[in-house]
């Protein structure tokens, strides 16, 4: 007896052990695939920049982009022998049918595709998951089309919302699948998920079906999406700028604040206008650089007017009164499609910012903490992006060079004036050190080989950008400056800028305007710092894990 019991003990320990094992090693490799995603118990203030929601723009309801857009997913071939796993296949679908073209074929097409996978953020313990990218475009089509059964045949419905169409009910999954409930879902996986869950249900509810498994309202899915767009809207996007993930982020959104209840689609609505803003505020032209969370390997991209957000704003200004400028989607096409058929169109302001800075502004962008900040400068005819700070490897934060847009057409990061360091290791960056019309790293400027100074002296050179954008520039191996100026000539800024700046050991710590403010940074600062010194009241604290959401100063 004494015999079995010890030897039950000892199962019990090494059953104990393996558990403990599974569980942590779980853990590790689900951060190491979605990241340090938390629960987000903290609450950010809003800063004193309110998101712009006002709507006068006259919005077309037709555009010639949109109508190519649709035409090159419509004629795109249909692989029959393909009809599993993550392709294009549901997005053909959506534009053949937006074009009316082709609709026996589309709904054969429907009939034989199969639900491959199931919800959720693909890994190593959940190799099936992903199934939610082509059910929340499977979605779209079912809002769009499922009450015109002379587009989306009787039949074919029925197999849409009973087969592939496979998430229902109140049960709203919060954590990465198979992670034991460690890892919090990423904001894309939830919001193409729930959000297909909850309009599946909607749209049962709305034609007849009374079972209160589908009422969002008695299961709960209505408080529990309006809850998660709030902390969106009130903490911020942790997948912030994510390549590629906020693609799909913004197609969630679409989708419910296109089709859900009035409370939730202007919750979804609210989102989309943070977002937009953000984007408005950080861009120049769709020149679009900053910081971004997820992924590593995406890091060394050097595009600077086609990452995801990029499209769908070019897809929505397509219908704008907005002519002139670049429609290049880069990759982006997939996107395209969504923005260009979705009835979103972004607030007023955030537009006019796309394109003119006013009289400038300096503003700060808060993640919450253990993240990295936005931080962006711009004058009339110019925009300093910082480039942000990795906060250790599991953050999948990835840090960029400063960034320095101006009016032109480039598209490239070969092409501006940027600056990071030290080093070529973005790992070690922090690139956080930007202020009104002035940048500083621990590294070199990168000058593209068209820019020519108009002046030099020492290690100071001196341009003039289209006229009316003038750039000082200070470089070393170890330090590197930008300073902005508008409606100056260069070369008595130069004079004016060494003079008042006389010394390389006091430069290290510090800048003087000519006339004007002097700015103490430490390039060398901690990554949970920010790079500029506060020399007065007026600056926020160098702790950014507390920043406000939009903190900053626009000038009218």
């Amino acid at each position: 007896m004494h015999f079995k019991m010890k030897k039950k003990s000892k199962w019990i320990l090494i059953i104990s052990i393996l558990i403990i094992i599974v569980v942590v090693s779980t853990k590790l490799m689900a951060t190491y695939w979605f990241g340090e995603m938390q629960y987000r118990h903290f609450h950010l203030k809003p800063g004193n920049i309110e998101v712009p929601h006002e709507r006068t723009i006259a919005w077309k309801t037709e555009s010639a982009f949109a109508d190519t857009v649709y035409h090159v997913w419509a004629d795109k071939p249909i692989d029959d022998n393909n009809l599993s796993g993550k392709n294009d296949i549901p997005r053909i679908l959506l534009a053949k049918l937006l074009l009316k073209q082709d609709i026996p074929k589309v709904n054969e097409t429907i009939m034989k595709l199969k639900a491959w996978g199931v919800t959720g953020s693909s890994w190593a313990l959940n190799k099936k998951g992903d199934y939610d990218f082509p059910l929340t475009i499977l979605t779209t089509i079912l809002w769009f089309n499922g009450d015109k059964p002379e587009l989306l045949y009787p039949e074919t419905k029925k197999y849409l919302l009973n087969t592939l169409l496979t998430e229902d009910g109140g049960k709203f999954r919060y954590t990465a699948p198979r992670t034991l409930g460690l890892v919090a879902e990423t904001e894309n996986h939830v919001l193409m998920t729930e959000g297909s869950r909850y309009l599946k249900n909607r749209w049962l509810m709305l034609h007849g079906d009374k079972d209160a498994k589908y009422d969002n309202i008695k299961n709960g899915m209505e408080d529990k999406i309006l809850s998660f767009l709030g902390t969106m809207k009130t903490n911020g996007l942790y997948e912030f700028n994510s390549l590629p993930y906020t693609g799909y982020t913004i197609t969630g959104l679409l989708n419910l604040e296109a089709f859900a209840s009035d409370k939730v689609k202007t919750e979804a609505r609210d989102v989309l206008d943070y977002m937009n803003w953000c984007y408005a505020l950080g861009s120049y032209q769709f020149k679009h650089y900053p910081p971004m969370r997820r992924r590593y390997d995406k890091a060394y991209i050097t595009e600077l007017t086609t990452d995801y957000h990029s499209v769908f704003m070019k897809s929505w200004l397509s219908f704008s009164p907005v002519d002139n400028y670049d429609r290049n989607l880069g990759k982006g096409s997939p996107h395209a499609l969504i923005g260009c058929c979705m009835p979103y169109r972004p607030p007023d302001r955030a537009v006019e910012m796309e394109f003119h800075k006013g009289n400038g502004y300096f503003v700060q962008l808060g993640h919450g903490p253990e993240s990295c900040p936005e931080i962006y400068t711009a004058g009339k005819h110019f925009l300093l992006s910082a480039g942000g700070v990795n906060r250790g490897e599991r953050s999948l934060i990835v840090a960029r060079p400063i960034t320095l847009f101006t009016d032109d057409t480039l598209q490239n990061l070969s092409e501006i004036f940027h600056l990071a360091g030290p080093g070529k290791d973005y790992m070690k960056w922090n690139n956080t050190g930007v202020y009104k019309n002035f940048a500083c790293a621990a590294g070199p400027v990168f000058i593209p080989s068209s820019c020519k100074p108009v002046a030099t002296k020492n290690n100071w050179s001196a341009f003039l950008l289209n006229d009316s954008v003038s750039v000082i520039v200070y470089s070393t191996d170890n330090l590197g400056i930008i300073a902005v100026f508008e409606g100056v000539a260069p070369s008595t800024l130069l004079d004016e800028i060494v003079k008042a700046n006389p010394g390389k050991e006091i430069l290290q710590k510090q800048f003087q305007f000519p006339g004007g403010e002097k700015i103490s940074y430490d390039v060398h600062a901690p990554r949970n710092r920010w790079v500029i010194l506060p020399g007065n009241d007026s600056l926020p604290g160098r702790n950014f894990d507390q920043w406000p959401l939009i903190e900053g100063d626009i000038k009218n």
